[in-house]
């Protein structure tokens, strides 16, 4: 095999779609564009597997590269995890998949279609998220980053000086979203979670998880609201509240500002204990298909705004805010760098 065309691949399973991407052995994307398929949960695990398989060889055939320059496959799984590469019970997979042996699985089903061992690396899908992010935001230099991403829930990553992921002894590492928000500072009641915990999760505070709560309260205090009045079921108006921020709806738009001060706790909650050089916030707030420049501007600012006081001084003068620039992509070119990294790691 030729090193300048060892090719890594990442595979990014999701509920409902399974992505693909790849890079090369300096940690460079083969391409931007990301090869997605349907992931076909409901066919179960075997049929699942096979589809991650024939959707690799699109992508080296699309890239007129072959299964012989594969050097190392990641895989980007959602959480939790019995063991490593084994699924427990999820909130958006079926019951066939718990207790699945990712690891084991598709590593015979990558053997057999390559023709020889694949060194394969499985990994939390947040976690390998943030593995591309810190790629991108570090560049050639060093420091560490934390990753959060808001979004339905509250994704999270710290990112080591090495490129890669805090696991945990028990893979439960970084499930930073059900840490306890300081309530008294946001002067907010603690929501249940769906997690099952009732002290007040940030990640109720800070997603779409929490966003009904939040509207419930603000719409009995301003009841002419064409919302308070609408026959949408209370997550669809959530749904709908970031386009009526970007339309300056006042009322949508002090709930996103609700948002970014909670996470803006957050930040600095985890920068005690973590000390990050960069903090990275992905998630759809940042997607800038989906978001107008102004909106995201406005976030970041105010996150920061309430980070900063509660920062140590040093942290002040050093430590960046910055919005992810992957998007969809991150995930699987996180698995793929990992599975790099570990080959590296090995070899060294």
């Amino acid at each position: 095999m030729a090193t300048q065309r060892a090719v890594y691949i990442g595979t990014d399973c999701g509920a409902t779609t399974s992505k693909i991407g790849g890079v090369w052995g300096d940690g460079s994307p083969v391409s931007t564009d990301l090869l997605q398929r349907p992931t076909n949960a409901q066919r179960g695990p075997a049929a699942v597997v096979a589809g991650w398989v024939e959707a690799i060889s699109s992508y080296l055939g699309e890239h007129g590269l072959s299964w012989s320059e594969v050097a190392g496959v990641g895989i980007a799984i959602p959480g939790p995890r019995r063991s490593y590469g084994v699924l427990e019970r999820g909130p958006n997979l079926p019951e066939s998949f718990v207790g699945f042996d990712v690891h084991s699985a598709f590593g015979a089903a990558l053997a057999a279609r390559a023709g020889r061992p694949m060194p394969l690396a499985v990994g939390n899908d947040g976690n390998m998220g943030g593995v591309a992010e810190a790629r991108m935001v570090r560049g050639g230099g060093s420091g560490t980053v934390l990753m959060l991403a808001p979004g339905s829930g509250l994704g999270g990553a710290y990112i080591d000086e090495r490129g890669l992921p805090l696991d945990g002894d028990t893979l439960a590492g970084m499930e930073a979203g059900h840490m306890p928000a300081p309530l008294h500072l946001l002067g907010a009641r603690p929501y249940p979670c769906g997690c099952g915990r009732t002290w007040g999760c940030f990640e109720v505070y800070t997603t779409l998880a929490g966003l009904p709560f939040l509207l419930a309260e603000k719409l009995a205090e301003q009841p002419e609201h064409p919302l308070a009045s609408s026959s949408l079921e209370p997550r669809e108006q959530a749904m709908a509240l970031r386009s009526l921020a970007q339309e300056g709806d006042a009322l949508a738009g002090e709930l996103f500002d609700f948002q970014a001060r909670a996470l803006g706790l957050h930040i600095a909650n985890l920068a005690m204990a973590l000390d990050p050089r960069f903090v990275v916030i992905g998630g759809g707030l940042m997607d800038a298909e989906a978001t107008t420049a102004a909106f995201r501007e406005r976030y970041l600012r105010t996150v920061w705004e309430a980070a900063r006081p509660h920062l140590w001084p040093a942290q002040q003068a050093t430590l960046q805010i910055l919005p992810a620039r992957l998007g969809d992509l991150s995930q699987a070119i996180g698995a793929a760098l990992v599975a790099l990294y570990e080959s590296q790691a090995t070899h060294a």
